[in-house]
């Protein structure tokens, strides 16, 4: 199977996502006594992305890393447009190994937070089935900040996504290298190297409370271009440390 990889030597976009990936590495020490680290892959666009680049810098100014990409597929999961012998193919020409989990969601009793707790329990048990407690998610800068808007106007807190957060009840940590890229840089990203497809088809989430945070914030664009960009600094450098949940 010929499947798209992308690897150095990069575009100029390339260079600026790698660049940017190895800031936030840097800044919140995320690699630090990390050789062995899992990644959540559903095949879409950000974790595809958040692959190739790790796997771009391992033994280049960071420890060489033993890469397991963990899948979970079912008929509502996030990935379920993905074939998996597709990942597959992409893990093995990677040399990185490649387990998979099943969710068991139905459509009768769909809702994002079963799906989600389901998802990361899934997730945190392959990873430490193979030793690597540390645990690599695709959110994006833009999904930084919706989780600050949505916590703002929902519970009055005003928190995002965690860069780095040792999960206790689970005995892993959760890290988020992609924390200050622009979801519209990994689209254009994914588009020149070719893998960018559409993988979710979960029902409830095309019209979830994300997604109309996310319409929220185009209209918000609208008065102030620059409104993703605050928002997710103001969370990173004001915003509570309790946002704990991936």
């Amino acid at each position: 199977m010929t499947v798209p990889i992308a690897r150095p030597p990069w575009t100029t976009l390339g260079k600026r996502l790698e660049s940017t990936l190895r800031k936030a590495l840097f800044d919140f020490e995320m690699l630090k006594d990390v050789s062995k680290l899992a990644i959540a892959l559903s095949g879409g666009k950000d974790s595809l992305t958040l692959l190739f680049l790790l796997k771009a810098i391992a033994g280049r100014g960071f420890p060489e890393l033993e890469l397991y990409a963990i899948h979970v597929s079912g008929e509502y999961s996030c990935g379920a447009g993905v074939n998996e012998s597709y990942l597959q193919a992409i893990c093995n020409e990677l040399d990185v190994h490649f387990l998979t989990r099943q969710s068991h969601q139905k459509l009768e009793t769909l809702e994002c937070y079963s799906c989600s707790r389901e998802r990361r329990r899934l997730i945190f048990d392959a990873a430490k089935s193979v030793g690597a407690s540390t645990i690599a998610f695709g959110h994006h800068r833009d999904d930084h900040s919706q989780t600050v808007l949505m916590n703002l106007l929902h519970k009055a807190e005003f928190a995002g996504n965690l860069p780095k957060i040792h999960m206790q009840e689970y005995g892993v940590t959760l890290i988020r290298p992609l924390i200050y890229i622009a979801e519209q840089d990994i689209r254009t990203f994914a588009q020149q190297q070719g893998f960018a497809r559409i993988t979710c088809r979960c029902p409830v989430g095309q019209h979830s409370m994300r997604k109309q945070t996310d319409q929220l914030l185009r209209e918000i664009e609208a008065l102030f271009p620059n409104a993703r960009e605050n928002i997710a600094k103001a969370g990173l450098l004001y915003g509570s440390q309790k946002a704990a949940k991936p």
